[in-house]
């Protein structure tokens, strides 16, 4: 993980910096009184998420990103903003994808405090496929605004968590258990929020593949890598088969999902370090949480409780 802030309030340096922190960009200031501008990013390889103070009205105009750019707005507004075939304005409270990755695009930032989050287009493609053809392309987004009010609020709250209990917390951010599972949980959340090329319902196809035998193949994959960062479309590949046709064999043979299958993998490795631990050494419930990919120290306390009627805590202390 890597940070970094900026607060300045020279024009030609915000310009330099956006330029270096995002994509070549012009700027320029429509408000003659100030160019403050405040800016902090925290990030990973394949996630950033940017918060941004512009207290003067801005015009932009970038180059593609080669990323998803999510952008939620919490005051003052973005207008004007454009892309070949759109264009639109955002307010508080707005929760909108920027651009597709290959588009430039252009308009104005009015005094806003807003959230720029950007991801690896490739991470979608870890969570859903995209509708077979004759030339599979990656599963893209097709709309710029949420399918609904609802779907906005789960964005903006899993933005908001990756933010300030993942990213917040150099500790956790250095976990790759943990990486993995929150970007694949925010690669999950945007395709769920906008409409996109991914087809997560299976084909006949994806019926006749979803047999017993796959199925095993995906499950010893899964024992064999609990350890590592897995994706489902890394699941899906060992057991030759899509992600579709796998999400489709656990739900009918085991009334689950991969990443649910996954997680109580992962939380019986946790048990077994809990119980192998010694205490007295200053190994902590937390530390070995975030080991196996489990960053809030309350949900995992639950987690654990419901599966082996105690509190982790107590595992760790009594043994």
């Amino acid at each position: 993980m890597h940070t970094l802030s900026f607060d300045s309030d020279d024009l030609e340096r915000t310009e330099a910096f956006l330029s270096e922190a995002y994509a070549r960009m012009r700027i320029g200031n429509g408000s003659a009184t100030t160019s403050r501008a405040r800016i902090r990013r925290t990030a990973t390889e394949s996630v950033s998420v940017d918060e941004l103070d512009l207290d003067f009205d801005m015009s932009y105009s970038v180059t593609p990103l080669g990323r998803i750019c999510l952008c939620l707005v919490h005051e003052g507004t973005i207008q004007d903003h454009a892309y070949p075939g759109l264009r639109d304005s955002f307010g508080p409270g707005d929760v909108v994808s920027f651009a597709p990755p290959d588009q430039a695009y252009a308009g104005r930032v009015c005094a806003a405090r807003y959230n720029i989050t950007m991801l690896d287009p490739a991470l979608l493609a870890d969570v859903a496929a995209a509708r077979p053809g004759r030339r599979p392309e990656p599963v893209r987004l097709t709309g710029h605004r949420p399918r609904s009010a609802a779907a906005a609020d789960r964005l903006r709250a899993t933005v908001g968590y990756l933010r300030d209990h993942v990213l917040a917390d150099g500790t956790l951010a250095d976990q790759p258990l943990v990486v993995s599972t929150a970007t694949q949980h925010l690669a999950a959340t945007v395709l769920a929020a906008f409409p996109s090329t991914a087809l997560t319902e299976p084909t006949s196809g994806d019926r006749l593949d979803a047999h017993p035998a796959a199925l095993r193949r995906a499950l010893a994959h899964i024992d064999d890598h609990a350890a590592e960062p897995v994706t489902v479309a890394e699941i899906a590949a060992a057991a030759h088969i899509t992600v579709r046709a796998l999400q489709y064999a656990f739900r009918k043979h085991l009334d689950t999902t991969p990443l649910a299958h996954l997680r109580r993998v992962r939380l019986a490795h946790a048990h077994q370090d809990l119980r192998t631990a010694d205490a007295g050494d200053g190994v902590t419930v937390t530390a070995i949480a975030a080991r196996w990919g489990f960053h809030h120290p309350g949900r995992f306390a639950a987690v654990y409780r419901a599966a082996y009627h105690r509190s982790p805590q107590r595992t760790l202390t009594e043994t």
